[in-house]
């Protein structure tokens, strides 16, 4: 295939590593059943003129093909561990038990040698405005909590913050927005109050109106 980057989207952790562990699983299967080649040969020979099977079934088309799957299992693997063609990104929310699913999974990457250095704790809630309601306060609260545990334990990671939105993220437009946050971290708006604060707040607005008409421009062509 001829893309610059491909992405799979995992299953949740347990699933995941299970996935992560199929091509070593895989490739000590298929070692012990070239091994047993020896002392089975023969048998499996008879068996395939006893049943009246053609050369596509016989030994040496069977053992042909484990050895071609043996020496895919074996590249797979050799791209797992290469940091150049592959890492892990790992997603998660600034709650306990994601916490938790999270430092497990980085030490199981650890485990089978596939780099893993960058961290995306999506569903922040940022103060954006004067916050009134005590629910998300308190959520708040336990929010940056985790997230202070997230930074101490991965110091040397790269660690992005996604907003949690009062809408869900769908379409191009909208997807292509959210991902700018990737790349720039997100600001919350400032508080309002002052001058300053306003005055900070219409020049994020027009550098967004600025891109939103480049974007327009680009349209137009």
């Amino acid at each position: 295939m001829d893309y610059s980057c491909i992405v799979f989207d995992t299953a949740p952790t347990g699933h995941t590593l299970r996935l992560l562990q199929f091509p070593s699983t895989l490739e000590k299967g298929l070692a012990k059943m070239m091994s047993l080649k020896s002392k089975f040969g023969g048998l499996l020979s008879q068996m395939t003129r006893l049943f009246g099977m053609d050369d596509e079934f016989g030994e040496d088309a069977i053992l042909g093909r484990l050895e071609g799957m043996k020496d895919v299992i074996e590249q797979v693997n050799k791209q797992f561990k290469d940091p150049d063609m592959t890492t892990f990104v790992c997603v998660c929310i600034p709650e306990f038990l994601s916490l938790y699913e999270t430092e497990r999974l980085v030490q199981e990457l650890a485990k089978f040698e596939i780099d893993t250095h960058n961290i995306i704790i999506n569903q922040v809630i940022f103060d954006d405005e004067d916050v009134e309601s005590k629910l998300l306060k308190a959520r708040m609260k336990m929010q940056q909590k985790y997230i202070d545990q997230f930074y101490m334990l991965y110091d040397d990671f790269n660690i992005t913050k996604l907003p949690l939105l009062p809408q869900e993220v769908t379409g191009v437009e909208a997807l292509k927005s959210f991902s700018r946050h990737f790349l720039s971290p997100y600001q919350p708006l400032c508080k309002r109050g002052t001058v300053e604060d306003l005055e900070r707040r219409i020049s994020m607005l027009k550098v967004q109106i600025s891109e939103a008409e480049a974007e327009l421009e680009k349209l137009r062509k």
